[in-house]
């Protein structure tokens, strides 16, 4: 390996590999009118685009049921923007829920949804133009792939094997690890024999930036994916920070000496 080529590249999967956005407003209403039973169980017209526009706030699965919630009460965009951590964890104490109740009522949903209309399922996600064909080359030229997801690992495998890409189970971290991203990060340099050249790329700044913060990490490379689940402010916050670097989704696909 080069200066320039990683040994081990580390992906998210929504937002960098993958753009769910529909299948994701989809089961969170499903489990929204599960958990909270509305007399309306067909959503509000706008509100799927408002859910769209709203996904940045979003940090794991369970906060989308949540996330409709609070659209259907009618919170403000731009108060959801600026207060969603304190708003998310004002609901769950209002209704007297907790977060991994409504996770595992959200796998559940999806569970159900895939053991019953699998196709369907598969055909409401979007994969980002020649990012699969990336993971391929990059494969095939001796680099390690891992995907760092908040997802569960059996929907990403799922999801990457109907495209035809295999990565194995055990370079899947999914989020039944239950484990920071940067704790992996640190696991995998830990696994190998020699200091490893390893580039993350993500689409979620503040996970970044907690990278950042550990100082056993100074040598992981890390990259926001512009063409995710983000703002431009923060894409503006990127640009403008020495140690992330701003990745278009043309520039992903090029050789990594065009990345740095």
């Amino acid at each position: 390996m080069t200066a320039s080529t990683p040994t081990i590249l580390a992906l998210d999967f929504d937002g960098v590999i993958c753009n769910g956005l529909i299948e994701y407003f989809e089961v969170a209403w499903r489990t929204y009118c599960l958990i909270w039973t509305p007399e309306q169980k067909t959503p509000p017209e706008n509100l799927a685009a408002l859910f769209y526009r709203l996904r940045p706030v979003i940090e794991t699965g369970w906060e989308m049921p949540v996330l409709v919630k609070a659209l259907v009460e009618g919170i403000p965009e731009d108060k959801i923007f600026q207060e969603w951590a304190s708003i998310n964890q004002q609901l769950l104490q209002k209704d007297e829920i907790i977060a991994a109740e409504i996770g595992a009522k959200l796998d559940k949903v999806r569970d159900e949804w895939i053991a019953t209309d699998k196709t369907g399922w598969l055909s409401l996600h979007r994969f980002y133009p020649g990012v699969l064909e990336k993971i391929n080359a990059t494969v095939a030229n001796g680099v390690k792939i891992y995907i760092i997801t908040t997802k569960e690992g059996r929907f990403t495998q799922q999801l990457l094997q109907q495209q035809g890409v295999n990565i194995p189970t055990e370079k899947i971290f999914g989020k039944e690890v239950k484990r920071p991203k940067y704790e992996i990060l640190r696991e995998l340099i830990q696994t190998e024999s020699t200091p490893p050249e390893i580039w993350f790329v993500e689409d979620r700044l503040k996970t970044l930036q907690l990278v950042k913060q550990q100082p056993d990490l100074e040598q992981v490379k890390l990259f926001l994916a512009d063409w995710g689940y983000n703002t431009q402010t923060e894409k503006d916050i990127a640009q403008n920070d020495p140690r992330v670097q701003l990745l278009s989704l043309s520039m992903f696909a090029q050789d990594f000496t065009e990345w740095v």
